[in-house]
């Protein structure tokens, strides 16, 4: 088995079909199946001659791109371990990552290997190889000709790893094997209807994996995604006047900017939007709705992707008083490849192994809240050097679970609502009150981004700009508010010191330009 021979059976299927496509004008560029198939052999092969053999770790710093997707699929063929980290989270970071799993190789486009001068650990790397230009003392990856067959490895061999930020604790590594992956496309292909005649504006690199895997052509923004509700619009524009994208799956950040920015009929050729990766408020999935797209909002973790989905149009008017009483924010039914569970909330203690008979004692009644779990095929059983594991994975009769570390319920129907991180809850003898309880119900009841944090073991609402903070307050009276704040009124110290819905204030602080 290897997973890139699911992008050889589209290439097989399909040779002339668009796989990736790339800038806009006459810096537009094709990569069609039949060339990734044979770039990823070329790949596969030059990496091969520099001594790598199947099991060596390949650390890669190339942004979101067709080379991106040419490496990858030369690594995967090869049988090596793709790494792949996030360069924003600063030197040490990348220093602590390289010493967890030392890389055997380097391979980056010409400015990341300005690292090298910056960071030893990077510097010592025993192959550097640069895509997509020239850095002194490393290899052209592209350089070179031959082929190398699909080198075969069985499903439990190691395809991918990706590190946390490490910002909440130490850094871990997830592990995903070839076997995670090809049960990770499967999932998400049927969650988000991947087919062949699709063409998606690519914005998760996760899902461009399950793209090319399912045949469907991948239109990459010509901009920087980095901070998602603040990218250059014009260009993406041009790219879906151009390409006429039928489908993308995104941030709410992105949609949102996607939307403002967009002119009336301009997202016309969308038949489908999915939105993830942050919570998806319902006003955002109806706006989606009148610009003429089916609209989805998509659950899932690092570990566990997809979990569940919720299709707009099965929101009820029932379903939005629960919101904005507190309930919680809906987020729809798991989807076929999961199996997922609500049990007590007991977050931060370790817990089993447990027997079957065990661990459905702790299983939560439908409508209770509690910490969800799940387990499938494609949930990250554990993470390197068993780092994590404790706190993160539950034995269960030889079945692994994963802690999401999210606090929800399971409604009678069998349909998931959120409620926030359980880390970030406050908890009062009287009362437990999670942060999206409150967000999702301001959402609901003023236009104003609002987001909930405790300060000193205060219960606060951070409020962006003019708004009628009284009646805020008054709106979520369930919730045993301390006070209701503007933005800039809490200073930068509490800030850094609340015990906060991080990816809520992150946004909150973006919108407000503070």
């Amino acid at each position: 088995m290897n997973v890139v021979s699911l992008f050889q059976a589209q290439a097989d299927a399909q040779p002339d079909a668009p796989a990736l496509i790339e800038g806009r004008g006459r810096h537009r560029r094709v990569t069609t199946f039949a060339e990734l198939e044979a770039a990823s052999s070329r790949g596969a092969a030059r990496l091969h001659r520099l001594g790598l053999v199947p099991g060596d770790a390949v650390f890669l710093l190339v942004p979101l791109s067709a080379d991106l997707y040419r490496v990858l699929a030369s690594v995967f063929r090869a049988g090596l371990v793709a790494i792949v980290l996030d360069p924003s989270a600063g030197r040490d970071h990348i220093a602590r990552c390289c010493a967890m799993r030392p890389p055997d190789a380097f391979i980056g486009i010409p400015k990341a290997h300005l690292l090298r001068l910056m960071i030893p650990a990077v510097r010592r790397i025993p192959r550097q190889l640069v895509v997509g230009g020239w850095a002194p003392g490393a290899n052209r990856f592209e350089r070179g000709e031959g082929a190398l067959e699909l080198v075969a490895v069985g499903e439990e061999a190691p395809a991918l790893l990706t590190f946390t930020s490490g910002t909440t604790g130490q850094s871990k590594a997830a592990i995903r094997t070839h076997g995670i992956l090809a049960a990770q496309h499967a999932a998400l292909s049927e969650a988000l209807e991947l087919g062949p005649g699709q063409i998606d504006l690519a914005t998760l690199p996760v899902v461009v994996l399950a793209s090319l895997a399912s045949g469907v052509t991948t239109v990459l923004p010509d901009t920087d995604l980095r901070q998602p509700g603040a990218f250059d619009t014009g260009p993406v524009l041009e790219q879906i006047r151009a390409e006429r994208p039928t489908r993308t799956a995104a941030s709410p950040a992105f949609i949102e900017r996607l939307l403002e920015a967009a002119d009336p009929g301009e997202l016309a050729s969308f038949e489908r939007i999915d939105m993830g990766g942050a919570p998806v408020f319902p006003q955002l999935l109806g706006r989606v709705q009148e610009a003429g797209a089916q609209a989805f909002g998509v659950y899932g973790s690092t570990e566990a992707e997809p979990i569940a989905d919720l299709l707009a149009s099965s929101l009820t008017e029932t379903g939005r008083d629960q919101i904005r009483a507190g309930e919680g924010l809906p987020v729809g039914r798991p989807v076929p490849h999961v199996d997922v569970r609500v049990i007590r909330d007991r977050w931060g203690e370790p817990l089993g192994p447990f027997s079957d008979a065990e661990w459905n004692q702790l299983e939560r009644a439908p409508g209770a809240v509690g910490e969800i779990v799940v387990a499938g095929e494609h949930v990250v059983p554990g993470y390197l050097d068993g780092i994590g594991d404790l706190e993160t994975k539950v034995e269960v009769d030889g079945r692994r679970w994963h802690r999401t570390g999210d606090a929800g319920r399971l409604d009678a129907d069998g349909r998931l609502w959120l409620l926030g991180r359980c880390a970030s809850a406050s908890r009062r003898p009287d009362s437990v009150i999670y942060p999206l309880q409150v967000e999702a119900a301001l959402s609901e009841l003023t236009d104003a981004r609002a987001a909930f944090l405790e300060v000193d073991g205060r219960r606060i609402v951070a409020v962006e700009g003019d708004t009628d903070l009284r009646a805020i307050r008054e709106a979520v009276a369930w919730a045993d508010l301390d006070a209701v704040e503007s933005i800039e009124q809490i200073p930068r110290d509490r800030r850094h010191n609340a015990k906060v819905d991080v990816p809520a204030l992150r946004a909150l602080l973006l919108r407000s330009r503070v």
